[in-house]
């Protein structure tokens, strides 16, 4: 067991007490006899906070970060698919690993995956305490042969995940995008996914182009397309979500499909900029965020990416109001949480116990301005001195144990990737 003794929770020093995986007992501080074997951390002066959850990333493109600078999104994904095509299991495992140190020392616990060879990424979030959604990607560029494959391959992963524990990593099904994948590939991932009460994690209306695509070849947007497929649902998990017109928000909402907002990738590539939050709030949306992988957004800090976020929200929408700090926090929490179907994204008794311990002895906290304010808009992640995952430190003191050791072995796998 841990006891964290007089930590700020809601503006109130409690004593957290943390019994395997859960929060036991949330209690006002007071000197007490922890049990015999219990872990007492004395957090005066810090704040908990609950851990992030990233909601769309691709987590090994951590070693691709900066490859194609200055581009536009096709030229960029063009590049990527060339270095893709070489990667292999011990880079996605490498990647992976540097992409858990990052996230890990910025506040992220939970994050949604996109990526190959997921049995790699899976053991490299695992020797570093996260919680991963790993999917089975499915892109069959309406290669027939390839579709047959990954069907089977799809299959034999699914198999393999109802051994793990969905504490500590949950099975998605990804289906790429409406663009990459053949109309039957996306039949059988989402029926697939329905059969076993799986997630589904599409990209969704990123580009303008692939809007523009769409309605030229079928008549009608992508959001409408899957619509009629039957795809959309509360089990969806929809990625980017940028060109949508009004009917797309209202089908969204209809069918309760959480968005996640990818605000710095976007941006950086030119992608779009006009999330349509306000809108796709009021529809039903359940609205998310993640930082998309490195090799777009360049970091994986969802700190960072929260405070973008709500910066042009209120731009776009000319009201200071918009995003409002709460929200925000949901946002990059609980909604997440809620998505994946993990109980997790709160500090309370019962939860699973992801928990950021906060050192506010910093310039960035001398306002007297509410905790969340400083933390979202003042402050980086460098003041997230420790973080718990599933009851167990996975930082401390701003430490993760054999990080030097794990930032050499990517240095090695990165000189073979030309």
């Amino acid at each position: 067991m841990i006891l964290l003794k007089n930590i700020t929770l809601n503006e109130k020093q409690v004593d957290i007490l943390i019994d395997g995986k859960r929060i036991s007992r949330i209690s006002p501080a007071a000197p007490s006899s922890p049990e015999p074997g219990t872990e007492v951390v004395d957090c005066n002066g810090k704040t908990a906070l609950p851990a992030l959850v990233n909601m769309h990333t691709h987590a090994a493109m951590s070693l691709l970060r900066g490859v194609r600078e200055d581009v536009d999104f096709h030229d960029w994904i063009s590049e990527i698919w060339r270095l893709e095509a070489k990667l292999d299991e011990d880079f996605v495992y490498h990647g992976t690993k540097v992409a858990c140190l990052e996230m890990a020392k910025s506040g992220t616990v939970t994050f949604n995956d996109q990526y190959w060879f997921p049995l790699a990424a899976l053991r490299a979030t695992g020797e570093i305490g996260l919680r991963p959604a790993i999917s089975y990607v499915i892109l069959d560029l309406y290669d027939r042969e390839k579709a047959a494959i990954q069907r089977d391959e799809c299959a034999e992963l699914y198999e393999k995940s109802r051994s793990w524990n969905p504490e500590d990593a949950v099975f998605t099904v990804s289906i790429h995008s409406a663009y990459t994948v053949s109309e039957e590939m996306i039949l059988f991932g989402t029926e697939f996914a329905r059969k076993h009460h799986l997630p589904i994690h599409i990209h969704l209306a990123e580009t303008e182009k692939e809007q523009a695509d769409s309605i030229k070849e079928r008549g009608i947007t992508t959001v409408k397309y899957l619509d009629e497929l039957g795809v959309l649902g509360p089990d969806v998990i929809a990625g980017h979500s940028l060109w949508l017109t009004d009917e797309d928000v209202e089908i969204l909402g209809r069918n309760r499909v959480s968005c996640v907002y990818n605000v710095n990738s976007n941006l950086k590539l030119a992608s779009g900029y006009r999330f349509r939050y306000n809108d796709l709030k009021a529809a039903g949306v359940n609205v998310c965020i993640g930082t998309d992988g490195a090799a777009s957004s360049n970091n994986l800090d969802l700190l960072e990416t929260m405070k973008t976020s709500a910066i042009v929200q209120k731009a776009i929408n000319r009201d200071p109001r918009t995003m409002p700090i709460q929200e925000l926090l949901d946002a990059a929490t609980v909604n997440g949480a809620r998505a994946l179907g993990i109980d997790t994204g709160e500090i309370r008794e019962g939860k699973l116990a992801d928990i950021l311990i906060i050192d506010t002895d910093s310039p960035a906290f001398l306002s007297p301005a509410p905790f969340l304010s400083n933390l979202i808009y003042s402050a980086h992640s460098d003041c997230i001195e420790s973080v718990i995952a599933g009851g167990k430190f996975v930082v401390r003191n701003r430490r993760i144990e054999g990080e030097k050791e794990m930032l050499q072995q990517a240095r090695e796998i990165l000189r073979e990737l030309d």
